[in-house]
């Protein structure tokens, strides 16, 4: 009671502006909507392939109609209540505010988290020192000086009395100190479960802070800010003495429907504009900045430019305080004290940002000599008495940690006249370029002097961190993909949105140069081209041809096709030679294109981009009147290197006579996809004569359509004219023993080939036997898929006899299959001898190696799952084996089941489930581990489970629910339970 009394006095209102006693508010008035993120190696239902590549960028959004919807499976997709819930959101997003009314909700039981748990903490995680215990922290933030019998040891017993009702509430993640969020401190330890492990915790952090590092949370939820709806009541609440400024500044920014519309309540209210401005008042603190400058001057509020808007704050919140104190405000900047103080202050926030702070001790700004009382007046600091019984002290506080990147940015523009960049900033890595990105901003938003500095050096860092990426490392791979390109990948995005940002606040041509040297790729998704249109369409416009980047791509989007169109139509105005573009649309973001209109549209648009490199329309509804226009278009795609039209159904054989006049007008097309558009032998035969001409292809997919034998035998017609083949994917088309006797001596002569799928073919042992004997000839070999081609011991027996010259195998897919325990288990034994590569490179006897001899590390993905012969016995010595293929990172065991589930499933004895928690230290790399269909006793499943938490890198162990051992602990945050 004590605990919930404080809460409500402390988290319940509060007042944002000093100066405005009238602007009061309740938690509840700025409710922010919630977005729940799900990583397909978390929530998406396990499918046939596996790819790395796709698991990064597999991510799912949906939007939660409330908290509670974390506890219903339907939403979540976990067979568990979610233990750690990690809410992800930028600065000024309302993560606190969204906590403190998780907090109250809560501690009054009226949610699903309050009834579950009696004992709500909520940790202010800037406020935690080095060394604090968790026992210190609670009585440090969240017992009222006045509860009496309360002290550090009693917190302690309650806490390990009633571990399973304890919901720890931790704000900031980001602004916890670096000593503070090292091993075997006590937020750490809490994380990885050290501490109190049948406690629930939800924990708030700007993006990319690194909570993972310590935890893989159950769910993971993005902060979307206002939904228009509580945008417009926040604004009528502020300006609630002057209703007229509040329904100005509504018409400005909102479309109303009548309340009597069909549409629901969530639909009656929407933004007008895709601006800067109306990105930015969707997150509660800026609603009110732009709120403040409305109310004294309209004028101020459209800047164009985040530095804009925060320099007309500034002015205004200096005009309100010298209107207050009869002081003259001058006509031109600052008044003199206040500028002096402004860059005082700034560099104190400078020093506490490379600190990771956001206060500011009131002692140091005293030693300072900082007019302390003069910026508290001017309302961008406020003097905040640490609620710390351990450790009290006065801080200043800013109104926000935006209005402290700000601050101390103005200050780095000053100093850069005299001091180096590198040296005021520590800006030494892209790492700390992004960390302190709203800073960067900032500063260039002041001066372009200092714009030109920040770019100089953002460009030096590029050179050094992305040489080696390209537009291609930025596509779904064939291959499996490094973690650290992964890594490379996903930061560079990130940073080429901190450049163009810079860019769109200073558009001048040194500053446009200076991008283009930072920038070797640009890669931007439609929806984040409606935000940075402008900028991008500025880039575009003046850039020289020999300064644009190796490629732009622009790919998916969740946007309609109509919007798509306008964007690219606003976007390529003009022909842009030299602009080498990679266009990607699926239907998976609403993109179709079944009107001929619409496809005219889009050749009007390509018309502008000569250099057109990759053109994408991957299940986009393409009819065969639509596909006419689009293909007549190709002789404005003269340099076009990649066409995709797969999942487009309604083309059929029809859509094949369409396509295959306009191939000649593309000569360069290497990557040449037909995947699933109802393709038969007939379609297959009319096309082939029209790609003969194609020499350049490297890669042909024609998966999933019935073009059987007769298909096959027209396509081996051409296949040797393309000597430079690595790619070639025959998944689903009819393949028989007799079409792969067509088919293998073609394939033999394709001797770059590094990838062959021919899964879902009945071809059986003798078509496989056909195959393996021509593999030797194909040593680039790096991905061979067979999965579900109806093969048994006696085609495995002849594979394993080519697989010794696969030297660079990489990936190896034979599940689903008839295969035994024998072909299996000498299937594994021969993938863990060294390859001929391995012994060439790494000789016996070399005492410098660091793998050693008789381990194969060229294998990553190996899938051998769902094989009806193979047993129990078998699994448990493939576990004895795999750990001498040390550079997996994805393994599938799954035992067999038939179609209705009849079949006795495929039990692992703890001896050989022991062999398997045993291994998987030895496979440092795993990311993926799949056992379904697979029972085990408690002690051996236990054993595994243990040993995937315990692994580094393995994110997901997948098991079937109703294989689940009676009484095991299903709380581990690596176990994905199927409905399998």
């Amino acid at each position: 009671m004590s605990v919930k009394k404080y809460y409500e006095l402390k988290l319940s209102h509060f007042k944002p502006l000093i100066w405005n006693d009238k602007f009061t508010l309740n938690v509840s008035d700025i409710y922010t909507r919630l977005e729940l993120v799900a990583t397909s190696a978390k929530h998406i239902k396990i499918c046939g392939k596996y790819n790395r590549s796709e698991s990064a960028r597999g991510k799912q959004r949906k939007e939660l109609k409330s908290f509670d919807d974390l506890f219903n499976p339907d939403v979540t997709g976990l067979s568990t209540v979610p233990s750690c819930i990690l809410i992800e959101g930028e600065a000024g997003g309302g993560k606190t505010t969204f906590l403190s009314k998780l907090a109250l909700d809560a501690i009054s039981q009226k949610t699903e988290l309050g009834k579950q748990h009696n004992i709500v903490l909520f940790i202010r995680l800037r406020e935690v020192t080095a060394g604090e215990t968790i026992e210190e922290m609670v009585w440090d933030q969240c017992v009222d000086d006045t509860a009496e019998g309360i002290d550090v040891h009693s917190i302690k017993a309650i806490l390990q009395r009633n571990e399973s009702r304890v919901l720890f509430l931790l704000d900031g993640y980001d602004e916890l100190r670096p000593e503070a969020r090292a091993p075997k401190q006590a937020i750490p330890e809490l994380l990885d479960g050290v501490m109190h492990p049948k406690s629930t915790i939800v924990i708030t952090s700007r993006p990319s802070a690194g909570v993972q590092q310590y935890t893989r949370p159950d769910c993971h939820i993005n902060i979307l800010g206002f939904s228009p709806e509580y945008m417009v009541k926040y604004v009528r609440k502020y300006f609630m003495k002057n209703s007229e400024l509040a329904e100005d500044f509504i018409r400005q920014y909102f479309i109303v429907k009548p309340e009597h519309s069909h549409l629901a309540i969530d639909d009656l209210i929407f933004l007008k504009n895709q601006d800067i401005l109306s990105n930015l008042i969707q997150t509660p603190v800026f609603l009110m900045y732009v709120c403040v400058l409305w109310e004294e001057n309209k004028e101020m509020v459209s800047t164009g430019t985040m530095t804009g808007l925060y320099d007309n704050l500034l002015t205004c919140l200096v005009t309100k305080h010298c209107r207050r104190e009869g002081v003259d405000m001058p006509t031109e900047g600052l008044p003199t004290e206040v500028a002096e103080s402004l860059l005082q202050l700034g560099k104190l926030a400078l020093e506490a940002l490379l600190r990771n702070e956001t206060l500011i001790d009131l002692t140091e700004v005293k030693r300072e000599k900082v007019d302390w009382e003069l910026l508290f007046k001017l309302d961008v600091v406020s003097l905040e008495v640490s609620s710390s019984k351990l450790y009290p002290r006065k801080q200043l506080n800013f109104s926000h940690k935006t209005m402290q990147e700000f601050l101390a940015g103005r200050y780095v523009a000053h100093a850069l006249v005299n001091q180096d960049i590198v040296e005021l900033l520590q800006l030494t890595s892209i790492a700390k370029a992004l960390e302190l990105g709203n800073l960067l901003q900032f500063t260039c938003g002041c001066d372009s002097r200092a714009t030109q500095a920040v770019m100089e050096e953002l460009s030096n860092l590029s050179k050094k961190e992305f040489s080696n990426l390209r537009p291609d490392d930025f596509q779904t791979s064939h291959l499996p993909v490094k973690p650290d390109m992964e890594k490379s990948v996903q930061t560079y995005s990130r940073f080429m949105l901190l450049c163009l940002n810079i860019l769109s606040g200073r558009r001048e041509p040194d500053i446009l140069q200076a991008v283009s040297r930072a920038l070797p790729v640009i890669i931007m998704d439609l929806d984040r081209l409606c935000k940075k249109h402008s900028t991008l369409r500025y880039y575009l416009e003046n850039t020289q041809s020999s300064q644009f980047p190796e490629g732009m791509v622009l790919e998916l989007s969740y946007v309609s096709s109509s919007k798509a169109l306008q964007y690219l139509e606003e976007t390529f105005t003009s022909p842009i030679p030299g602009l080498r573009l990679d266009l990607r649309l699926c239907h998976h973001c609403n993109v179709t294109f079944d009107s001929p209109d619409e496809t005219a549209r889009l050749v009007s648009v390509l018309k502008n981009v000569p250099g057109l490199r990759v053109l994408q329309l991957v299940d986009t509804a393409l009819t065969l009147s639509s596909l006419q226009p689009l293909v007549q278009g190709f002789s404005h795609m003269s340099l076009l290197e990649e066409l995709d039209l797969s999942w487009n159904p309604d083309l059929g054989n029809a859509g094949m006579e369409v396509l295959k006049v306009g191939l000649s007008s593309v000569p360069h097309l290497a990557v040449l996809r037909l995947g699933e558009v109802e393709m038969t032998a007939v379609g297959m035969s009319s096309l082939v004569p029209y790609i003969r001409h194609l020499v350049a292809l490297i890669e042909l997919d024609i998966s999933y359509n019935e073009i059987g034998d007769t298909g096959v035998e027209s396509v081996t017609t051409v296949l040797p004219i393309f000597t430079a083949m690595q790619v070639l994917v025959l998944k689903r088309i009819g393949i028989s023993p007799t079409g792969m006797r067509t088919l293998v001596p073609v394939l033999c002569q394709l001797t770059r080939l590094i990838k062959l799928d021919i899964s879902d073919n009945a071809i059986g042992d003798p078509g496989l036997e056909c195959l393996a004997a021509i593999l030797p000839h194909l040593t680039a070999m790096k991905v061979l898929v067979l999965r579900e081609t109806g093969i048994g011991d006696r085609g495995i027996i002849s594979l394993i006899k080519a697989l010794p010259h696969l030297v660079q195998l990489q990936v190896l897919d034979v599940g689903f299959n008839n295969t035994g325990d024998s072909g299996i288990v000498s299937l594994v034994q021969t993938l863990c001898q060294p390859s001929k590569l391995d012994i060439v490179q790494n000789p016996p006897g070399d005492k410098s190696l660091t793998t050693a001899p008789h381990c194969n590390t060229t294998l990553q993905e190996l899938y051998i799952g769902y094989n009806s012969g193979v047993t129990g016995a078998g699994l448990g010595r493939v576990a004895q084996l795999i750990s001498a293929l040390p550079a997996l990172t994805r393994l599938d065991m799954s035992g067999y089941e038939d179609l209705f589930g009849n079949s006795t499933p495929v039990h692992l004895s703890d001896t050989a489930a022991m062999a398997l928690a045993e291994a998987l230290p030895r496979l440092p790399a795993l990311d993926l581990l799949v056992l379904e269909n697979i029972s085990m006793e408690p002690a051996g499943f236990q054993a595994v489970v243990q040993a995937a938490e315990e692994h580094p890198t393995l994110g997901s162990l997948r098991f079937s629910r109703r294989r689940f051992p009676d009484g095991a602990d299903t709380t581990a945050r690596c176990l994905e339970l199927s409905i399998f």
